[in-house]
């Protein structure tokens, strides 16, 4: 491990240095749900700091790193409710149909919100990107496949 990320506490404790964690160079577009899951973070973390044990610079380092990162998301977020139009957009959820017949649905949520696991994918992600616009029925290619917009809500 590299002295340059190791710091020495009182007592001769060591503990890393974190690094920043990077802020996304896009619009920070977030739904009412995204806004309402940065702003818990916020407190969360805060209420975290306000508890930490005096000394305890390593829980204090991730602290302060992951309470700028929240506090910086919260400051830049855009929230974007029931955008009007047709097609897929951001907030809206998405079905498709795959060539072997699987269907799979998706809600376009700012990158802080995404969860793929969960059925949620940032606009910024190539999905969403090519799901951005279309309309039920139009064909899209997902990863090197076309499917079908079967749906979109």
């Amino acid at each position: 491990m590299s002295q340059a990320f190791v710091r020495e506490r009182e007592g001769g404790e060591a503990f890393e240095d974190l690094p920043d964690r990077p802020i996304s160079s896009h619009p920070n577009f977030v739904t009412p749900d995204g806004l309402a899951q940065i702003e818990a973070k916020v407190a969360r973390l805060q209420a975290e700091f306000s508890a930490l044990e005096p000394g305890a610079k390593a829980d204090e380092a991730r602290v302060t790193r992951d309470l700028h990162y929240w506090t910086a998301r919260l400051g830049t977020a855009q929230l974007v409710e029931g955008e009007t139009g047709e097609g897929a957009r951001f907030g809206s959820t998405v079905t498709i149909l795959r060539e072997d017949e699987s269907r799979q649905t998706f809600r376009i949520v700012g990158e802080d919100e995404a969860d793929p696991a969960k059925g949620s994918i940032s606009y910024v992600s190539p999905m969403a990107r090519g799901l951005t616009g279309k309309m039920v029925g139009d064909v899209v290619e997902v990863n090197g496949h076309e499917a079908e917009i079967t749906e979109i809500a």
